[in-house]
C-alpha cells in the first residue's frame, strides 16, 4: 500500500508523540468522525488523558499544502467542540503548536507540545 502525503505525516506525527514526547500509544486516537454544526468531520490525530479529556488535537496536512490561517481557523472550530488543551497544525515541514486559554478565548503559540506527564 502506498502511503498518501497526509498519511505519511500523520503517521509520523504519531511516530513522535510516542518516541520523542512520550505519550502512550493506547492515548492516541487516528482519523475518527466527529459532528460539528450537524455536518461530519473527521480529526486527524487526537491525544486522550487518563480521565478522557483531551490533551491534543492535530491536524495534518499533506506536504504541499501551505499551514494558512485558514487552515488554523478548521481545527479553532473543531476544537470548539472537543476542548483539547493543546493544538498542533502540520504538514510534515512546518508545525505551529499552541496552547488553549478557554477562559480568555485565545491562544498562545509554543516551541513544541509538552511531553507526557503520567
Amino acid at each position: 500500500m502506498v502511503l498518501q502525503p497526509e498519511e505519511w505525516v500523520r503517521q509520523h506525527v504519531v511516530q513522535n508523540l510516542i518516541s520523542d514526547r512520550n505519550y502512550p500509544k493506547a492515548h492516541i486516537n487516528v482519523e475518527k468522525q466527529l459532528l460539528l454544526n450537524n455536518l461530519k468531520k473527521r480529526y486527524d490525530v487526537v491525544v486522550f488523558n487518563p480521565n478522557g479529556s483531551i490533551e491534543i488535537l492535530v491536524e495534518c496536512k499533506s506536504p504541499d499544502i501551505k499551514i494558512t490561517q485558514q487552515v488554523f481557523d478548521q481545527i479553532a472550530r473543531y476544537n470548539l467542540q472537543l476542548k483539547a488543551k493543546y493544538l498542533m497544525v502540520t504538514n510534515g515541514l512546518t508545525h505551529f503548536y499552541c496552547k488553549m486559554d478557554f477562559e480568555n478565548e485565545q491562544y498562545s503559540f509554543l516551541e513544541n507540545i509538552p511531553s507526557y506527564q503520567s
